[in-house]
């Protein structure tokens, strides 16, 4: 259903009708858009502050320059919602029956606007490089842009490009939108610099681009229309990299955004009204709380702990950290593998690390935490959040950690299957000296349950319950899924034995050899990839014997915002699924 049948916005099928429209009419555009990202959100969340931060650049942007020929790279692209709505693609936020036909990041196969799936950051600039490099290489024209913001620039992946593009002699724009944030407050050395070049007007001495030989230009109102087109025509067909200094308000329009910028950067769906949530925040206990509280024990204990994270706190809800022990807590803004090297060198000098990273950007710092954390062995303490197969973007796949990590010599991969093997895990890693541990919190309800161990120096699977001809192991909150699909094959009068084998990357061998004589089949559960995952090392120890191994989990594809039920049916993931093919297997033995 269109709800709002008398949009401007209904009439602009791409670019060229947006050069049609007086400044009357973009202003209106501009209040529709916001309105719209607004009620989208509201309905089925999404990111809110940044999109209204950003609604007078992308309008000017269209106004001035020729998309597609003209080409824009957005930073992350959780600020192109305004972008999609000027390319043909506003029906995805006009009509609430078609919110999920619009995915929530730029995807070139939705259009010809868009050039690369992005939802990491700090790519653009890199992006854009290559792109103007490739345009003078085979005689082509037009303007490249890079538009980078919201933190991005802290990512040294933003400074490797703009070092970069100092030495590139030809048309490139970076449009850096300054909203003087990051997910939460920003946080560095360099952004006092920043505050300075937008107190002066530009004119601070110390200037970043400039240092990086890029021709520099400030705008200190980028929610102002009519400065943005007047502006990007001064520079639109130039002939050397400049960079755009876009002073803009994260949060514009919409008065919740503005009180808690943090809060808003992504939102799950809300009342428009006063902000608050559809589904007000549960009291029931989470694993978040369950892990500050043992580290609040720990440092109230006088244990040298520093609690970081890569500016995503909200994640973990880790303010309360931030709160009541700042000396231990540390945002090292969107720098995945600085946290890494950092916590590397806290824990070889006495300090204990305990990092929290969300499994979708703990890929960011993989060299890291081979070379620097595993290779020198010192202990760290990892939590990874969100570690499962997810109905999230493409972009933000969550699901590849299992086999990234579990695969890296010195590392040891826990994943607890109840909250009491959760605190005993952190208890061990945050004492033992000998190699970093990372400890993957399980995802869903809090579960409660026996401690398979209180030292893990070396990893003893748990066997819950012994039977016999087909064993189950179900790995992490994935061992839920093995006692159903237990209890499924038991209707059939077959008693599977059940395992937790507490450890993704240590295998039990011992454990695992005496399910040789009386089992036939051994079935894996891992709420992960399995290429290269669990699964396969389970497979390889019972290659040279009689046994089947029966491996479950996600295959290796990239989903775009696939609802979960479909991908666990798709992988036969539901315990009737697992226990018809169980029973199959039996069958043909």
């Amino acid at each position: 259903m269109n709800l709002h049948p008398d949009y401007l916005l209904n009439q602009i099928q791409g670019p060229a009708d947006v050069k049609k429209l007086s400044v009357d009419q973009l202003h209106q555009v501009a209040d529709e858009i916001r309105h719209l990202v607004v009620e989208k959100d509201a309905a089925i969340g999404g990111h809110l502050g940044p999109n209204l931060g950003i609604v007078e650049t992308t309008l000017a942007f269209h106004y001035v320059f020729d998309s597609p020929h003209d080409k824009i790279v957005w930073d992350i692209s959780h600020q192109s919602y305004p972008h999609k709505m000027l390319t043909g693609r506003a029906y995805g936020f006009l009509d609430n029956g078609r919110y999920h036909d619009v995915t929530p990041y730029s995807n070139q196969d939705e259009s010809p606007h868009d050039y690369y799936r992005v939802g990491h950051t700090s790519t653009s600039i890199a992006l854009a490089v290559g792109m103007a490099k490739a345009r003078d290489l085979t005689k082509q024209s037009g303007d490249i842009v890079a538009v980078i913001g919201d933190g991005s620039l802290s990512g040294g992946m933003a400074l490797e490009g703009l070092n970069n593009a100092g030495k590139y002699d030809g048309n490139l724009i970076i449009i850096f939108n300054d909203n003087q944030m990051s997910i939460d407050d920003v946080n560095g050395g360099m952004f006092d610099q920043l505050t300075a070049l937008r107190e002066s007007n530009g004119e601070a001495p110390n200037n970043l681009f400039k240092a990086m030989g890029l021709d520099y230009k400030y705008i200190a109102d980028g929610n102002d229309v009519e400065t943005m087109i007047k502006a990007l025509e001064e520079i639109k067909g130039i002939d050397h990299p400049i960079v755009l200094h876009v002073n803009t308000v994260k949060g514009l329009g919409y008065e919740p955004a503005l009180a808690d910028e943090e809060a808003w950067h992504w939102h799950s769906p809300f009342k428009i009204e006063d902000g608050s949530d559809v589904e007000p925040a549960s009291d029931a206990e989470n694993y978040d709380q369950i892990i500050k509280d043992e580290l609040g024990r720990q440092i109230e204990a006088g244990q040298p702990l520093m609690v970081i994270t890569a500016a995503v706190p909200g994640v973990f809800g880790l303010g309360e950290i931030k709160a009541k022990y700042p000396a231990h807590y540390d945002d090292v803004d969107i720098a995945e593998q600085y946290s890494v090297t950092y916590a590397t060198g806290l824990a070889e000098n006495g300090v204990r690390p305990v990092l929290f990273q969300n499994s979708t950007f703990f890929q960011r710092a993989y060299d890291q935490v081979i070379h620097d954390m595993a290779l020198n062995c010192y202990p760290v303490v990892t939590i990874v959040k969100n570690g499962r197969i997810s109905d999230d973007s493409s972009t933000h796949q969550s699901d590849f950690d299992l086999a990234m990590l579990s695969n890296v010599p010195n590392i040891e991969y826990l994943a607890p299957t109840n909250a009491e093997e959760l605190v005993a895990m952190l208890q061990w890693a945050l004492t033992q000296t000998e190699k970093p541990v990372i400890i993957r919190e399980p995802a869903g309800e809090v579960t409660h349950g026996p401690i398979s161990a209180t030292a893990f120096n070396q990893i003893k699977a748990q066997v819950v319950h012994q039977g016999k001809e087909v064993a189950i192991i179900g790995l992490g909150d994935f061992f839920a899924l093995g006692q159903a699909a237990a209890a499924e094959l038991a209707k059939d009068g077959i008693d599977a034995t059940l395992i937790n084998p507490v450890s993704a990357s240590t295998l039990d061998e011992a454990t695992l050899g005496q399910l040789v004589n009386d089992h036939q089949v051994v079935v894996t559960l891992e709420n992960a990839s399995m290429s290269g995952g669990f699964g396969e090392h389970v497979d390889r120890f019972f290659a040279p014997t009689k046994v089947r191994v029966l491996n479950f989990g996600a295959a290796k594809e990239f989903n775009d915002v696939v609802p979960l039920a479909e991908l666990y049916d798709r992988y036969h993931l539901t315990p009737t699924q697992i226990a018809t093919d169980v029973k199959a297997v039996l069958k043909n033995l």
